[in-house]
């Protein structure tokens, strides 16, 4: 039997990291809940598990979402995770069919090369030999690019890196190890023994010409196992555990397990299947526009990993999704900063807000968010039934020229219709879940709720991408709900509304939750192609840049969120368009003060564009009627 003390470190770690994996997966399996674990059988053994694989094959080892968002990143993870399994693949098979027997044990692959010094000589062996080098060759090429990336990001196209805890620098520096002795030790081999390809045995000619190449070549093999076996040890206390724990995700998000509003072991699974790439820092206007660099999700995931107090990291965030959309993991970011700003947050919240609205008055009570709060200060009317419920919200109501707007249209389709917060509403919630106070938010809930049902209504309409978003999530209610970009598209649609085509030249803002958040995107398009010439920006769709006027975020000051606006509107408006349209008030107030560019909500648009009585019949000039998208 072929053995050698060097590898044992190798040994070690390998079945460590091995039954650590299988204990740690069992663990999450036995936390999840009743109906997810029934999800994730029947996707381990149906239909899904093929997706699984193509998504472990394409994501894990080709990366192919970081290769989209950054070639030279994507090549680096790919070079050294496919690049790693293909060598591995590839050794196990070289020592089954080379070695002296087959089903081999893990380190006959490994240190194949020490115990077949005279491997590869001539033929088949040969061309094996080649295509081992190739490999390393491959991976060695990937590992230059990563320590650049680490000494200077800006070379492979990335503004920050993550900040490294000590132990993370450790399993760092043995990963970095592995393959350049890997290199030397079957390199030092080569040449002693004349065997190799045209990188190991190149490198082992030159070596063996002025170094004893036998005596050298130990010491190498025994740090080769050794930065093996000090990865897989460490690999669990560090953030490398998302190679094995990215496998448990990928299968369970494929068999439809979501974060949802409690954490649980999916939340914990996907926490740890962060590999802090870096790529959400980038990706986060707060660093791009501000500076800010230590709030990102992979600091609040690396935070939650190891017990770390992260209130402030939780709060400190535009939630607006864009880390969300570029995570090549999938991570659902912002549902889990969610549920960390929930539970035992509410005194941090008080807080935040006595200290920035009442500096003076330190022994200012608010009333306890345990009191059940009261809406008799609202005003009371008889239910009236209508087809349609229009559901202004607190943002329309403080941009009135939104709101008329949308009366106006309201009037024009001749649907039957209903204001039902016209003199005044409460909040539909979603500011106190952005607070972490859900018993208070869904009070507001309730009691909307039963104004809607109330109506018989069919159709809800919003103008707020916040409301139509919580309308849609935690609201129940058998009623469709549409914001009211698609509303107006519908009209159109259906020859209800009449417009003339403006001409001008508009650039258009996707809000964060109407996109990123609600997954709408053609509507707001179709309807400014209806009525202008829409032109295209760098940030258009899920690219979208957040207005800076945020909600979400009780941490920064004002002033922050005037520079991120102001970089926004100048990012959006550089081709100088006539308009920059929105639709939402939030996001139309924030910007307009940040440009000198008109900004106008699609509402706005369109009102102005709706034909008086005495203009719908036919007209001399016939592209004054517009009953088609026009397509610029």
């Amino acid at each position: 039997m072929q053995f050698d003390p060097f590898i044992i470190p190798f040994n070690i770690g390998l079945y460590f990291i091995l039954i650590y994996a299988v204990v740690r997966s069992v663990m999450w399996f036995r936390d999840l809940s009743k109906q997810d674990k029934l999800r994730l059988q029947r996707g381990f053994f149906g239909r899904s598990f093929g997706q699984s694989l193509k998504e472990i094959f394409m994501e894990s080892l080709l990366h192919r979402k970081i290769f989209k968002t950054n070639f030279r990143l994507g090549y680096m993870h790919m070079s050294l995770a496919f690049g790693w399994f293909l060598l591995i693949l590839f050794g196990t098979l070289e020592a089954d069919i080379f070695g002296s027997s087959h089903l081999n044990a893990p380190y006959k692959a490994i240190f194949f090369k020490y115990f077949n010094p005279d491997h590869g000589r001539a033929g088949f062996e040969a061309v094996w030999s080649f295509v081992m080098d190739f490999l390393l060759a491959v991976i060695l090429s990937g590992l230059i690019i990563a320590i650049i990336k680490r000494l200077y990001s800006r070379i492979v196209g990335m503004k920050k890196t993550t900040k490294l805890r000590p132990l993370d620098k450790v399993a760092l520096t043995s990963l970095w190890m592995i393959f350049p002795s890997r290199l030397i030790a079957e390199s030092f081999t080569s040449g002693a023994y004349g065997t190799g390809s045209f990188l190991t045995g190149s490198l082992g000619s030159w070596l063996a010409s002025f170094l004893p190449a036998h005596e050298m070549a130990y010491p190498f093999w025994w740090l080769y196992s050794l930065s093996l076996g000090t990865f897989f040890v460490l690999l669990p206390l560090t953030r490398y555990m998302h190679i094995p724990t990215e496998l448990f995700l990928i299968f369970a998000r494929n068999s439809g397990i979501t974060t949802g509003d409690k954490a649980g072991a999916f939340t914990d699974i996907q926490t740890y299947s962060c590999s802090s790439c870096g790529i959400c820092i980038d990706a986060c206007q707060l660093n791009f526009s501000t500076g800010i660099t230590n709030i990102q999700s992979a600091y609040l995931l690396k935070g939650i990993r190891n017990n770390e107090n992260v209130k402030d990291i939780a709060f400190n965030c535009l939630m607006c999704g864009r880390c969300d959309q570029k995570c090549p993991v999938g991570i659902e970011l912002t549902p889990i900063r969610m549920l960390r700003r929930r539970a035992g947050e509410t005194e941090h919240v008080e807080k935040s807000i006595l200290k920035r609205y009442f500096p003076d008055k330190p022994s200012f009570n608010p009333v306890k968010v345990s009191e059940k709060p009261s809406f008799d200060f609202l005003p009371s009317s008889r239910p009236v039934k209508a087809d349609v419920v229009y559901f202004a919200g607190c943002m329309t109501h403080l941009t009135p020229s939104i709101r008329n707007s949308m009366i106006k249209i309201l009037d024009a389709s001749g649907v039957k219709y209903k204001f039902i917060d016209e003199n005044g509403g409460v909040c539909c919630g979603r500011p106190l879940m952005l607070a972490g106070q859900d018993k208070e938010a869904r009070e507001l809930i309730n009691f909307n709720s039963k104004l809607i049902l109330k109506s018989g209504a069919q159709t809800l309409v919003t103008s707020c991408p916040i409301c139509y978003k919580v309308f849609r999530e935690s609201y129940y209610l058998d009623i469709e709900v549409l914001h009211h970009t698609q509303f107006i598209k519908n009209l159109i649609d259906e020859g209800s509304l009449k417009l003339n085509f403006m001409r001008k030249k508009v650039v258009y803002h996707t809000p964060c939750d109407l996109g990123r958040g609600s997954g709408v995107y053609d509507e707001p398009r179709d309807v400014l192609r209806y009525v202008s010439r829409l032109q295209k920006t760098d940030f258009d769709n899920e690219n979208s840049l957040c207005c800076g006027g945020s909600l979400g975020n009780m941490k920064i000051s004002y002033k922050q969120k005037q520079i991120i606006a102001a970089d926004a509107a100048a990012r959006l408006t550089k081709d100088n368009p006539e308009i920059l349209a929105t639709s939402c008030p939030l996001c139309k107030k924030t910007l307009a003060a940040a440009t000198e560019t008109k900004v106008a909500d699609i509402a706005e648009i369109v009102a102005e564009a709706i034909m008086l009585p005495n203009l719908m019949k036919e007209k001399s000039n016939p592209m004054l009627i517009v009953k088609e998208p026009v397509t610029i």
